[in-house]
């Protein structure tokens, strides 16, 4: 039955990564884009999780044990692993899927979260666990405090959850449709493999998902359903002991993650390895260890608390997901910033260029454009993830002219957001009707920017895979 685990961790993998079902991004747009679109879909997640364990719950299939609430470990730990998921670039779930993407910086992220969360389980820090863990109050869920049916919180998170999904999608129809890759494929290869999925449908599937997870895993003698935190963490030190104590149902989800995101992104042509920088390698280490020990005094991560926990209403669900999020808002503050924001008072656009002002040619992916003779050089854009103001002067901050009103952009290596951060800063450097063509390799960017773009009134005039994992989009200033 342990085989189990991977089937189910392998179409986990498989959706999120078509998905690009991101809680870290979800979160943060609370704070950089002002909107609740993106914590929607994971109120779907939520929404049909409680549907679904509630109805096993009445029926007698499974039967959930929550511990007493431990709020100072809760929300200290909820709040440290919130800022942990922005320095690595994607929470727990995340982190696996992008592995399987090929980042080598979620690699280096998921090896310091399983590392920090055994050594904090099991190992030298479990201590720290202890202590702060220590502190708790005798309640476990919010319908065994009143007195009620789960059934009303529900109908409850059901109720919200419909309407907040009919205000975003109509709000999405009253905005042009984003611009989307040339399909190479049909039928269902298309739809598996090319067809962007909408997130609220991944989320209904992540949601029914966790519902099957709980009863399979249960019949091998773990009582819980999805998570990630502890079998990361019994991975881990099963690799270093081989204790075959750790090695359990919910090992062989994790692993399964990997292997289903790994299919998805080959077969989508989304796999490439991608090595870091040495800034973002840095802060993909000190993000895996705060990931790990947050998560292990918070129990959970954004999936055991995020989307089993709050499905099963226990105060430890909602209110580790509220210090997550206070957690993301106050990283997206300190880091989450271009490397040379855009000032208007400078004088006039940033489009420093070496050698004369002369007509330019330069080729990008998917066509050549060639004004004149003279080639001109200059400075490229390199969003590197979780830049600092001021950080690397010396290449950033500045655009590859590429004549007759094109402004070329780099964003290889940057890792969701920056792309989509260095973009809009981009934008207000070029005039109403010039083009800013970027270059990047960030999946979750795919969707991210040609949605910016359809938003905030820019026309898309290219948008194409530029080889494994690498695409092209051009887009045309609007008023």
């Amino acid at each position: 039955m342990l085989i189990t685990g991977l089937a189910v961790g392998a179409v986990l993998g498989f959706v999120m990564q078509r998905g690009r079902f991101c809680v870290t991004g979800f979160l943060r747009d609370i704070f950089t884009q002002w909107t609740w679109r993106g914590v929607t879909a994971l109120l779907v997640v939520i929404a049909v999780h409680a549907v679904g364990l509630t109805a096993l719950m009445s029926a007698g299939v499974i039967d959930p044990v929550v511990s007493d609430f431990a709020p100072l470990a809760v929300i200290i730990g909820g709040f440290v692993f919130g800022l942990g998921i922005v320095l690595a670039g994607g929470c727990a779930s995340g982190t696996w899927y992008r592995s399987g993407e090929g980042l080598v910086g979620s690699w280096i992220a998921l090896a310091m979260y399983a590392l920090s969360s055994a050594a904090m389980n099991y190992g030298p820090l479990s201590g720290m666990n202890d202590w702060l863990g220590g502190f708790t109050v005798g309640a476990t869920t919010v319908p065994e405090t009143l007195g009620v049916s789960p059934w009303v919180f529900v109908l409850l998170v059901v109720a919200v959850t419909v309407v907040l999904v009919r205000r975003f999608v109509l709000q999405d129809r009253a905005v042009p449709k984003p611009a989307t890759l040339a399909p190479t494929k049909t039928g269902l290869a298309h739809i598996l493999t090319e067809k962007p999925w909408h997130f609220y449908v991944t989320a209904a599937v992540i949601g029914v998902i966790g519902v099957i997870a709980w009863p399979l895993s249960a019949a091998t003698g773990r009582n819980s359903g999805l998570g990630i935190t502890t079998p990361s963490a019994d991975l881990a030190s099963w690799l270093t002991t081989a204790n075959p104590a750790n090695w359990n149902w919910g090992v062989l989800l994790v692993l399964g993650i990997l292997v289903g995101s790994f299919i998805a992104a080959k077969v989508s042509g989304e796999f490439r390895v991608r090595v870091p920088d040495g800034r973002q390698a840095v802060r993909s280490v000190v993000g895996g260890v705060m990931m790990g020990v947050g998560a292990v005094w918070a129990g959970g991560c954004t999936v055991g608390n995020g989307m089993v926990q709050t499905s099963l209403f226990s105060y430890q669900g909602w209110v580790a997901i509220v210090a997550i999020a206070l957690g993301v808002g106050a990283a997206a503050k300190i880091w989450l910033k271009p490397d040379q924001p855009y000032n208007p008072q400078d004088d006039g656009p940033s489009r420093r260029v070496d050698g004369d002002l002369a007509p330019a040619a330069a080729e990008i992916p998917g066509g050549t454009r060639t004004s004149g003779s003279a080639v001109l050089t200059a400075p490229v854009v390199n969003a590197s993830a979780l830049g600092v103001v001021g950080s690397s002067p010396a290449d950033k901050g500045s655009l590859t002219d590429l004549g007759n009103g094109r402004w070329k952009m780099d964003t290889l290596g940057a890792v969701c957001p920056f792309p989509l951060i260095e973009a809009k800063d981009a934008m207000k450097r070029i005039n109403v009707g010039e083009e800013l063509v970027i270059e990047f390799d960030c999946t979750q960017a795919t969707d991210a920017l040609p949605r910016w773009a359809a938003t905030d009134g820019h026309e898309v005039t290219q948008f194409e895979t530029a080889g494994d994992a690498g695409w092209v989009i051009a887009v045309k200033r609007g008023a």
